[in-house]
């Protein structure tokens, strides 16, 4: 079985990188997605998801360097569920009311924003990066 997840949004606060006790390096950030609709009723609907996105290795070091908030990016990868519920983590806001936490470890970031925007634009870490893209056709090993 497998599955993966693919969000484009932005960056919603700086990463926060932080070493496991074996000195692997790890970097966590939030992206929220948005989308707009119109309603039943007519009105128009905003909507806005965020996902808590973790990165490991290399690919981690990358993310901390280069992206900061605002940053538009394309993650891929998988949902990481809560042991105890098996879906998002749950947890109740200072006001009481119920909140979820959809988080996603990532195989792949591409960065998206623009140099002027602080990014490196069309720049991707992680697994997928080294593909064929642009080789020439002798050079495809299959």
């Amino acid at each position: 079985m497998f599955h993966t997840l693919i969000i484009v949004g932005n960056l919603g606060r700086d990463p926060e990188m932080r070493y496991t006790p074996s000195g692997q390096p790890v970097t966590s950030f939030s992206v929220a997605t948005s989308r707009q609709y119109t309603g039943n009723n007519g009105q128009v609907v905003k909507e806005t998801i965020w996902f808590k996105v973790t990165t490991w290795g290399k690919q981690a070091e990358i993310c901390n360097q280069y992206l900061k908030k605002g940053s538009k990016v394309l993650i891929e990868g998988r949902l990481t569920p809560d042991p105890n519920t098996g879906g998002p983590r749950l947890w109740t806001r200072q006001d009481g009311t119920a909140g979820a936490s959809f988080e996603v470890t990532a195989s792949t970031v591409r960065f998206l924003s623009s140099r002027e925007d602080g990014g490196v634009a069309g720049a991707a870490v992680g697994e997928m990066s080294n593909s064929f893209v642009g080789a020439p056709e002798d050079d495809i090993p299959f």
